[in-house]
C-alpha cells in the first residue's frame, strides 16, 4: 500500500437494494478529506446478519457530488469491482433522495431528506415569517415572501442571537461580561423543523406535537429538539414540529416606548404565529391541525404557559388541544410599564448610544446587530444569578393580566394539561460557591418589588424546614418559579390535568431530558423499563390526551390518577425514581406534599408583588 492511501473499513452500507459489503477499500488522501465526518463506518459486529445499516444517505446529502471520479480512488486490484458497487450505491441514494415528496406551502417549496436509519423523514430551516429586521425590528411577526424553485431543507437553521444568563450577586447592580459570538446567530432566524415517520407523507393523519426549546427566552435553538426520538418513541405516530423565536432583547424588549411604537412580547408573537403555520399547514406533511399539542422545557414551558393564558383564553381559532410542561418557568412577568421593565429599556438605549435620541426606539431600530448584541450580553449577564431580565410581560393585549390571575378565573386555551417537574429544580439556578447564603437577602433580590411583610413570612416558612442557607434558596427558587407555577396551571384544567415529578438522583433542572433525547445522550440511569416508561407516558398524551392510554404493553407505569386541587380527592402525582441502590425502576403515585401546597399558596398569594 502506498503511503498517501487510506484504508477505511465499511461493514455495511445502506441506499442500495442489495446489501453492500466492503471490508477494505483504499481512497486517496483527497477523498479521505471530502468524506470524512460524513460516512459511518460501523464494525461488523453491528452488521451481525448482514443488516442495511446507514451509512451512506448521510454521506450523499451532505457532498454534492457523490459519485466519485476514477483519480479519487487509489485501489488494489481484487477491489475495483466492489468500488463501482460503491459508487453506484451513492448514485441510488442520491436518486432515492431526489424522489423525496416535495411540500408546497403556497410562498415556497421545500423538499426534505430521509435518514434511513431513524426512518424519518425531516425537513430543517422552513421559513415561517419574514426577517424581523430593519422598519420589522421589535414588531409583530410578518409572513414570509414568496420564493420561487423548491428549497432544499437539508441544512439546521441559523439560530437567533443568544444571550447568557444573570451571573450578578446583587440584582440590578452591572456586571461585565462578554460572550463570543457563533458564527450562525442572526436576526433572520424565524424557521421551523419538521418531521415525519417514513419517507413519503402519512396519509391517515397524525397528531402532531410542537416543540418550544427552553433557555431562559436567552439561549436556544430548534435544533435541540431530536424529532426522530419522538416519532419512534410515539409508536411513529407522530408528526414533530420545532420553531425558533426572537430571544433576548431582540423578542423581549418592553417599556412604553415598546408598547406605542412596537410590539410587545414579540418571541411570544413568533411563536403564535408558528403556531398558526402550523394550523395552516402541518396536513401537508401528514399532522392533524386539530390534535396539536405544544410541549416545552423551561422557559419553553414557560411560552406553553403564556399559550394556555392568551388572549383571556380565547385564541381563535384554537390552536391545540393539549398543553405539556417540563419544569414550568415562570420569572416575574411584569406589566410592561413597571419599573423594572423600563429600568431594563433605559439601560438598553443607553449601551446602544440611543438615550439622546428624540426617538429611542428609531434608533434602536437603525442601530447595528452587533450594537444591540453586545447591550443583549451586558444587561443579561447583569442580572441576579440564575435569573433573566428578557422576559414576557403583560402587554395588556396578547398577555392581558398576571398568569396566576387567568388561572384562577379559568381563562385557558386547550383541553388538557400534563406537567413535569424535577424534584431539585432549583439548584442550578443558585451560586453553589456561596456557602452563607442569607435567607432574607436571597428573596429581596430574587423579587426586588416585596415589602417587608411579606420577605418575613416567606423567610418563616423555608427557615423551620431543617434546611441550610444554600439549601432554602434552592428550594425557594426552585419553588417559586418551577414548581409552584405547575399547580397553578394545573387548577386551571380541573378535569383534565395530570402532575409528573422526576426524582432520579439528582433530579435537578434538566436531568431528565436523556430520557426523551435519548440520540442526543444516554440515559445516565441505565433502566430500558424506566425510559420507556417515562418518555411513554408523554407521547400517550400527545396520542390520546391522556398518559393511561398505552400503547406498549410492556410499559410499567402504573395508573396515574387526574390532579384535582381538592386534597381529599386529588393531589395525585407520579413519581419517576430509581430504588435507592439504583438498581431498577421505582415508579409509583403519591400525593403533593401539603407543606409544599402551603408555600406554593404563599407564592400566588402575593403574585401582584413577584409578578406572577
Amino acid at each position: 500500500m502506498g503511503t498517501h492511501t487510506k484504508v477505511i473499513h465499511a461493514s455495511c452500507l445502506s441506499g442500495s437494494p442489495n446489501l453492500l459489503l466492503l471490508r477494505h477499500l483504499e481512497f486517496t488522501s483527497p477523498t479521505k478529506r471530502r468524506i470524512q465526518g460524513h460516512l459511518e463506518f460501523m464494525s461488523p459486529t453491528k452488521c451481525a446478519g448482514y443488516r442495511v445499516c446507514l451509512g451512506v444517505s448521510t454521506y450523499s446529502r451532505t457532498i454534492k457530488n457523490p459519485i466519485l471520479p476514477p483519480e479519487d480512488f487509489a485501489m488494489t486490484r481484487p477491489l475495483g469491482f466492489l468500488a463501482l458497487l460503491f459508487a453506484a450505491s451513492l448514485a441510488f441514494d442520491s436518486h432515492a433522495q431526489s424522489n423525496l415528496p416535495v411540500v408546497d406551502l403556497g410562498y415556497a417549496k421545500y423538499q426534505g431528506f430521509f435518514d434511513a436509519t431513524a426512518n424519518v423523514t425531516s425537513f430543517f430551516g422552513i421559513r415561517y415569517a419574514s426577517p424581523p429586521v430593519g422598519d420589522l425590528r421589535f414588531r409583530a411577526p410578518q409572513p414570509p415572501a414568496n420564493v420561487s424553485g423548491v428549497q432544499q431543507a437539508h441544512t439546521q437553521p441559523p439560530q437567533c442571537f443568544q444571550g447568557t444568563t444573570g451571573r450578578s450577586p446583587t440584582h440590578p447592580s452591572m456586571f461585565d461580561q462578554t460572550m463570543k459570538r457563533q458564527d450562525d446567530q442572526t436576526e433572520d432566524c424565524l424557521f421551523l423543523n419538521v418531521h415525519f415517520p417514513g419517507s413519503t407523507i402519512p396519509t391517515k393523519g397524525l397528531p402532531t406535537v410542537v416543540w418550544i426549546h427552553g433557555g431562559g427566552y436567552i439561549l436556544g435553538r430548534a435544533q435541540l429538539n431530536a424529532g426522530p426520538d419522538f416519532i419512534n418513541e410515539a409508536n411513529r405516530e407522530i408528526v414533530v414540529v420545532s420553531i425558533q423565536y426572537r430571544l433576548g432583547l431582540f423578542g423581549f424588549l418592553s417599556g412604553t416606548e415598546v408598547k406605542e411604537n412596537g410590539t410587545l412580547n414579540a418571541g411570544l408573537l413568533d411563536q403564535q404565529f408558528a403556531l398558526r403555520w402550523v394550523h395552516e399547514h402541518i396536513s401537508k406533511f401528514g399532522g392533524l391541525s386539530s390534535e396539536v399539542t405544544i410541549w416545552g422545557k423551561s422557559a419553553g414551558a414557560g411560552s406553553v404557559l403564556q399559550h394556555v393564558i392568551a388572549e383571556d383564553g380565547r385564541t381563535t381559532p384554537q390552536l391545540f388541544r393539549a398543553a405539556i410542561t417540563s419544569s414550568t418557568f415562570l420569572p416575574s412577568q411584569y406589566s410592561y410599564n413597571d419599573r423594572i421593565p423600563e429600568a431594563i429599556y433605559s439601560e438598553v438605549v443607553t449601551q446602544t448610544n440611543c438615550a439622546s435620541s428624540s426617538n429611542t426606539l428609531a434608533c434602536l431600530r437603525a442601530a447595528s446587530a452587533g450594537t444591540l448584541q453586545a447591550a443583549n450580553i451586558q444587561i443579561s449577564s447583569s442580572a441576579f444569578f440564575g435569573s433573566f431580565l428578557f422576559v414576557p410581560v403583560v402587554d395588556g393585549t396578547f398577555i392581558t393580566q398576571r398568569p396566576t390571575e387567568a388561572f384562577r378565573q379559568f381563562k385557558v386555551n386547550g383541553k388538557a394539561v400534563l406537567t413535569v417537574t424535577n424534584t431539585n429544580e432549583g439548584v442550578s439556578f443558585v451560586d453553589q460557591s456561596t456557602e452563607n447564603v442569607n435567607t432574607t437577602f436571597y428573596i429581596e433580590q430574587l423579587f426586588p418589588n416585596l415589602g417587608l411583610q411579606e420577605i418575613q413570612q416567606a423567610v418563616r416558612l423555608y427557615t423551620g424546614l431543617g434546611l441550610t442557607p444554600l439549601q432554602q434558596a434552592e428550594l425557594i427558587m426552585g419553588e417559586s418559579i418551577f414548581i409552584c407555577p405547575s399547580y397553578y396551571l394545573l387548577n386551571a384544567f380541573p378535569l383534565r390535568a395530570f402532575k409528573g415529578e422526576f426524582a432520579v438522583p439528582p433530579a435537578t433542572h434538566g436531568t431528565e431530558e436523556p430520557y426523551y433525547f435519548q440520540s442526543a445522550r444516554p440515559p445516565p440511569f441505565h433502566d430500558p423499563a424506566f425510559t420507556k416508561a417515562f418518555s411513554q407516558s408523554f407521547m400517550a398524551f400527545i396520542l390520546f390526551m391522556d398518559p393511561n392510554s398505552k400503547f406498549d404493553p410492556t410499559n410499567i407505569t402504573p395508573g396515574w390518577d387526574s390532579y384535582l386541587p381538592v386534597p381529599l380527592l386529588g393531589n395525585a402525582e407520579m413519581v419517576f425514581n430509581s430504588t435507592e441502590d439504583g438498581s431498577a425502576a421505582d415508579i409509583h403515585e403519591m400525593s403533593t406534599d401539603g407543606g409544599r401546597l402551603k408555600r406554593c399558596g404563599f407564592w400566588e398569594s402575593v403574585g401582584a408583588l413577584t409578578g406572577q
